[in-house]
């Protein structure tokens, strides 16, 4: 099996990108072992904080945004940083050739269930027209990022990343400490009838996306061996679409703060988005592209559906698999 530095190289990114990406998976493994020591570690349970989502800080947010913001502090590459539990813009390096964002802990409801949970980040060249701490810096949209990838922490440590190419899945050998390539890309099925999304906010939806699932779950025979998974952790769902395929939903709904979704659309949407397109599926917020928002503040949020290509489109327009299927032919 290669070793991740290879492979990049293989792909031909630059060195400066591939030591960066290096930086982010030192912490990343660094995490995956607090993750496995659990209640041993001292990691379990919720400060007595919230971060600028208005969401409680769950003790493993907390470690692994520090992780992840100590080793790109001392990253010379990195002229600036944001995370999902920071409220602005770090500033690292006014020189600096990149910007990151990062989730350091998708799904941190379910740490203290041991449930599966994982650290989602981008990477963008910095922009020179713009002082090197300015929340400007993360004004691009997500078809300028260089790179983007998650760790998922369960069963193994797996990193699946893009630097432009194929989506590649890694797994973390903890003998040597370093991630292999597992799947040298993955394939999103065109059509698939599993779908995450959670179910209990359906008296908040609207009408045409109430019409959707009343279709699926009653009356729709495209959807007679429909299956629903739900993991309360956006990293975890999006993974099995990328492995089998299916879609995952998070829609805009009627509660206060959710007007346009829940997804932020920097450090959650668009890193999965860019994943899912470069392994052949579509990612889209309403009728657009979410790689092709403009992005108009830090933390934005916005609806998502994600995942194979049918499915997707089926949700987007609310017409029948056949006519989509015959579209796409």
């Amino acid at each position: 099996m290669k070793r991740l530095v290879p492979v990049l190289k293989q792909d031909g990114v630059n060195t400066d990108l591939i030591m960066l990406i290096r930086t982010i998976l030192a912490a990343s493994k660094e995490i995956a072992f607090r993750v496995s020591q659990g209640a041993l570690a001292g990691v379990l349970g919720s400060t007595l904080d919230e971060n600028i989502q208005g969401e409680v800080q769950k003790k493993l947010d907390v470690l692994s945004n520090q992780l992840l913001k100590d080793m790109l502090l001392d990253d010379d590459s990195v002229s600036a940083i944001a995370s999902e539990e920071e409220d602005s813009v770090v500033g690292v390096n006014p020189h600096g050739q990149f910007i990151v964002a990062f989730d350091p802990l998708d799904g941190s409801s379910n740490i203290d269930i041991n449930g599966q949970i994982g650290t989602i980040f981008t990477i963008y060249n910095a922009r020179e027209d713009v002082e090197f701490d300015s929340e400007l810096q993360f004004a691009q949209k997500g078809r300028d990022q260089v790179c983007a990838g998650y760790v998922l922490y369960g069963p193994s440590t797996l990193l699946v990343l893009s630097t432009g190419g194929p989506t590649r899945c890694f797994t973390l050998d903890l003998t040597h400490g370093g991630y292999l390539l597992t799947e040298e890309a993955l394939s999103i099925p065109k059509d698939n009838k599993e779908f995450a999304v959670n179910m209990a906010n359906y008296r908040y939806w609207d009408a045409k996306t109430q019409k959707f699932f009343d279709q699926i779950l009653y009356s729709n025979k495209d959807y007679a061996k429909a299956s629903m998974r739900w993991n309360a952790a956006m990293v975890g769902d999006v993974h099995r679409v990328l492995t089998r395929g299916g879609v995952f939903l998070y829609p805009a709904d009627s509660r206060p703060g959710i007007e346009n979704g829940k997804i932020r659309l920097l450090y959650e949407a668009n890193p999965l988005a860019m994943l899912v397109e470069n392994a052949g599926g579509v990612a889209y917020s309403g009728s657009n592209s979410i790689l092709d928002i403009e992005p108009t503040s830090l933390h934005q949020r916005v609806p998502v559906a994600m995942g194979s290509v049918i499915n997707v489109k089926q949700y987007e327009t609310n017409t029948s698999l056949m006519n989509i299927k015959s579209s796409l032919n």
